[in-house]
C-alpha cells in the first residue's frame, strides 16, 4: 500500500492518541475523485464537511481504481485514499486488506450504488465479515439508488432485502425510505439524511468575469441564458427539450441554451444537433469539475432539468448544486427531482410533455421578476441542507451508534473545490 503513507499514518495516529482527541475513525468505501462520478464528488464533500466541524474524526477512503492504484492523501478533504476495487464489483476483497492494514474502523460507511458494486451482495457480505472479525464496529450503508418492484433488475430487490444486516441504512428521500420499509427493512435502521448543498460562491461575480472564466464572450450570448448541466444520458430529457423548443419558436437572438457535460450515451447527440438549429446554442462535450458547474450556474438565468422517469428512486446531486445557485430551476415531476416538486411545484411539469415544458419556459422568461421570489422556499431548503449541516447529522449518527459524545468545533463551511485539487 505504500510504506511512506503507512509511516505517516502511524505517526498521525500516535499524535492523536497522545493528545486524547481521536474520537472516531470512519472508513468510507466509495468511488472518489478524480473519478468522474456523482457519488465520488458526494463522498469528498461529505468528508471535507465532517473534517470542518470536528477535529476528532479520522477519515480513510477505500476507493475505486479509476484513477490509479497508489495510496494518496487528499489535502482538501483531509482523508487518506486507498484505491483497491474496480468499478462494477470486482477486486472487492481488497477492502478487508486495507481495513486490516490501517487497524480497522469504528464506522465502516459504504456509499452504495449498483454501478459501483454490481447487483450482487458481495460488498454487503464483506462488510459483515469485517464486523465479525473485529475490523469494523458498526456498518453504515448510504443507498443512493433504491429499486422498486417494477424494476428491470430484479436482483436489486434481493439485495435490498438483506440490508437489515447493516447497523444503519441512510437514504436521501421519503420515497426511498418508505420503499425500503415496504421491502421489509426494519424502520429504526433507516435514517433519512438529505443530500448536501453547496451555496454557490460565484453568485457575487459580475457576468463579464464569469464569461471570461468560462471562455465565453458577450458577443456569443443572446437573450436569457438557459443551462442544462451534468452527465448527458438518455434520461436527461434532451429529446423533450428539443420538442419544447420547436413549440416555443424562439430564435437565435431570443434565447441562449448551454448544454455542458460528459456524454455517457452518444444517442443524445442527435437531439443537440436539432437544438442548435433552433436557438443560440453552446455545447461543451466534456467533464466539468465542481467549480466550472458552479460558475456556469452563477452565469445562468434559468437552470433546466427536464429529466425522464426511470425505474428506481434516487435524488439529483445536480439539483443540489443548482439549488445553491439561487436561480429559477425548471424540472420534471420525477422521483429524482422530488425535492424540487416539494418546494417549487409550479416550476415542475409532467415528464415526456414538451408542450408543458414550452409553456413553463415561456412563462419564466416573461415573468422573471415574479419567479425569483417564488423560489424562496427552495432557496430556504438549500440553506437548511448545506453540507456542514448534513455532515453534523452524519456525525451525530456515528456517535449515537458508538455511544459517544459529539465534540464539535465552530462550524466553517468547506471551501469550494478548485480544479488543481
Amino acid at each position: 500500500m505504500g510504506d511512506g503513507v503507512g509511516i505517516k499514518l502511524d505517526i498521525l495516529k500516535e499524535l492523536y492518541l497522545s493528545l486524547g482527541v481521536l474520537c472516531v475513525r470512519v472508513v468510507f468505501v466509495s468511488s472518489y475523485p478524480p473519478t468522474h462520478c456523482g457519488i465520488a464528488e458526494y463522498t469528498r464533500m461529505l468528508i471535507a464537511s465532517l473534517k470542518s466541524i470536528s477535529r476528532d474524526v479520522e477519515v480513510y477512503v477505500i476507493a475505486d481504481t479509476g484513477s490509479g492504484n497508489k495510496p494518496w492523501h487528499d489535502s482538501f478533504a483531509g482523508a487518506y485514499v486507498y484505491p483497491v476495487f474496480a468499478r462494477g464489483g470486482s477486486k472487492l476483497h481488497g477492502v478487508l486488506d486495507v481495513l486490516s492494514e490501517i487497524g480497522g474502523a469504528d464506522i465502516l460507511h459504504v456509499q452504495h450504488d449498483y454501478s459501483l458494486y454490481g447487483y450482487g451482495d458481495q460488498i454487503l457480505r464483506l462488510t459483515v465479515r469485517a464486523r465479525e472479525e473485529g475490523l469494523a464496529k458498526k456498518i453504515v450503508f448510504t443507498i443512493h439508488t433504491v429499486h422498486h418492484p417494477y424494476t428491470d433488475e430484479k436482483e436489486t430487490i434481493e439485495f435490498q432485502r438483506k440490508l437489515n444486516t447493516c447497523d444503519v441504512i441512510i437514504v436521501h428521500s421519503h420515497l426511498q425510505e418508505f420503499e425500503l420499509r415496504n421491502q421489509g427493512i426494519i424502520p429504526y435502521r433507516i435514517e433519512r439524511i438529505p443530500h448536501g448543498t453547496l451555496l454557490n460562491p460565484y453568485l457575487g461575480y459580475p457576468r463579464r468575469r464569469l464569461l471570461e472564466d468560462l471562455g465565453l464572450s458577450e458577443e456569443k450570448i443572446h437573450g436569457p441564458i438557459t443551462v442544462i448541466p451534468g452527465f448527458l444520458k438518455r434520461d436527461k430529457g434532451l429529446d423533450i427539450l428539443l420538442e419544447s423548443l420547436r413549440i416555443l419558436r424562439m430564435g437565435k437572438k431570443d434565447l441562449t441554451v448551454i448544454v455542458a457535460g460528459e456524454v455517457w450515451d452518444k444517442r443524445v447527440l442527435e437531439y443537440l444537433e436539432g437544438i442548435d438549429r433552433l436557438v443560440n446554442f453552446i455545447f461543451w462535450e466534456r467533464y466539468l469539475d465542481s467549480n466550472e458547474i458552479l460558475e456556469l450556474n452563477a452565469l445562468a438565468d434559468i437552470i433546466l432539468l427536464p429529466y425522464r422517469s426511470v425505474k428506481f428512486y434516487s435524488v439529483s446531486g445536480m439539483l443540489h448544486l443548482s439549488m445553491g445557485s439561487l436561480k429559477p430551476i425548471i424540472g420534471t415531476r420525477v422521483p429524482k427531482l422530488i425535492e424540487l416538486y416539494q418546494h417549487a411545484p409550479k416550476l415542475t411539469v409532467s415528464p415526456d410533455n414538451p408542450q408543458a415544458l414550452a409553456r413553463i419556459l415561456r412563462w419564466v422568461v416573461k415573468n422573471y421578476d415574479i419567479v425569483v421570489p417564488y423560489m424562496s422556499f427552495l432557496y430556504s431548503y438549500a440553506v437548511r441542507t448545506q453540507w456542514h449541516r448534513m455532515a453534523q447529522r452524519h456525525l451525530n449518527l456515528y456517535m449515537r451508534l458508538l455511544k459517544k459524545k459529539v465534540k464539535v468545533k465552530s462550524i466553517t463551511p468547506p471551501r469550494t473545490l478548485t480544479p488543481t485539487e
